[in-house]
């Protein structure tokens, strides 16, 4: 293997290593024990959700309780103003540009990251176990303490996340909540042991629990490598040019275009008020919250839509018809039985908009029935359809990168020895 791959690798494990270990330090002034009976008790519900986006670390009050989803909600609303408003979206095609796009969405997650800190800090001051409070100081102190140490630690992990991207192999953000929730499934596992020694889950249950699981993990993979090949044919001036290279004679557009970003922005963008409303005492703010809870009907339907809004509008931002049409017509090629130019650009348009109704009704279902099937059968919460759907997406990107860096490092082999 490249010695360079072997180095991103070790980096990228490394990072990684830090984030766990992130997760262990606790934000100064708390009971750890009484905050880990709290989610012992309420595992089912918004804050198991909100635990197993951090990778167990809210259990802690970690300094990293509210993970990167800060991050994540800030690029939402920040693509939704690229949207509308055009100067600021020709921001992202700028070289200089970019910096200053992503410079606004790095302020904006600090802004956020403090306002849900303080909520988080708000809520843990009300809780209490058999008379012992989860805070032992001052609670001024302790919101000012959690507000400044759980935004340095959102902060924190954006950094090992661009590290990663830059450094290491795969996307850094998602590997972070990759491995967030990767690092809950051993948990989750001796939690559905206990319940079937325990006699609360039968064996009928734990088989049709891992056939769902084999059966949802086995349809992303299906559908994440499917892909719709639209065939290529250039002129004959291209092709006598081109005879020593490799020409593409098809344009592959996949079934699921968005890839994991619609139920990560979904998952984020519910997140944040249940993060905010865990410290509401308002009758109103209460039964909202209520509402917001994962285990009710309200909070997976509005999942379902979310993410299949997400898959058309991540899907508008990453495939640009009129660009792949102009840059074909460039290169001499065309669609057959299509004219170059508008036409083309037309053709691929009506060919993803088909295919992105199939890949963002295929993510609303992977991110709410299996949730729902599981949770009917008293399964533990970690095997929820978005936490498979991202472990799944995350670990065949970062494998097709790991690729793409073996070939790299072979084909400058061969230019090396002159081949």
């Amino acid at each position: 293997m490249d010695r360079q791959l072997v180095t991103r690798i070790l980096v990228t494990l490394g990072f990684l290593l830090v984030f766990r270990v992130l997760a262990y330090v606790p934000t100064p002034g708390v009971d750890v024990d009484v905050v880990k009976e709290l989610f012992t008790a309420n595992s089912g519900n918004a804050l198991g959700l909100l635990n197993m986006f951090s990778g167990s670390a809210l259990e802690r009050l970690s300094i990293i309780s509210l993970g990167i989803m800060p991050y994540i909600t800030a690029a939402i609303i920040m693509e939704l103003l690229g949207a509308t408003f055009p100067d600021l979206g020709k921001l992202k095609k700028e070289r200089d540009g970019m910096q200053k796009y992503m410079q606004i969405i790095r302020y904006m997650t600090v802004g956020i990251a403090f306002v849900q800190s303080i909520g988080v800090a708000i809520g843990f001051n009300t809780f209490d176990s058999n008379g012992r409070s989860a805070v032992m100081i001052d609670n001024m102190t302790f919101i000012a303490l959690a507000s400044v140490s759980m935004t340095t630690g959102t902060m924190l992990l954006l950094w090992i996340g661009e590290q990663i991207t830059q450094r290491g192999v795969g996307n850094g953000t998602s590997l972070i909540i990759f491995g967030g929730i990767v690092a809950g499934i051993p948990g989750a596992i001796n939690t559905t042991i206990g319940l079937v020694n325990g006699g609360e889950m039968n064996f009928i249950a734990l088989l049709a629990m891992f056939a769902i699981i084999i059966a949802t993990v086995g349809a992303i993979i299906y559908v994440e490598l499917a892909e719709r090949r639209v065939p290529i044919s250039y002129s004959r001036k291209v092709m006598i040019e081109s005879h020593n290279k490799r020409v593409m004679n098809y344009i592959p557009i996949k079934i699921n275009l968005s890839g994991v970003i619609p139920p990560i922005f979904a998952s984020a963008l519910l997140m944040f008020p249940a993060t905010v409303l865990q410290a509401a005492t308002n009758t109103y703010l209460v039964w909202l919250r209520d509402v917001l809870d994962p285990n009710g009907y309200v909070f997976n339907l509005l999942t379902f839509v979310l993410v299949i809004f997400f898959a058309y509008f991540y899907t508008s931002i990453v495939f640009n018809p009129k660009d792949i049409a102009e840059n074909l017509k460039k290169q001499g090629g065309f669609i057959p039985g299509v004219r170059p130019g508008q036409h083309s650009s037309e053709y691929l348009s009506e060919i993803a908009s088909r295919l992105t109704l199939t890949g963002a009704i295929y993510l609303a279902i992977i991110s709410t029935l299996p949730w729902v099937l599981v949770k009917s059968m008293g399964i533990p919460f970690y095997f929820g359809g978005t936490a498979v759907l991202i472990t799944v997406q995350v670990a065949l990107d970062t494998m097709r990168k790991i690729e793409a860096q073996i070939y790299m490092s072979r084909f400058k082999t061969l230019s090396a020895v002159g081949l």
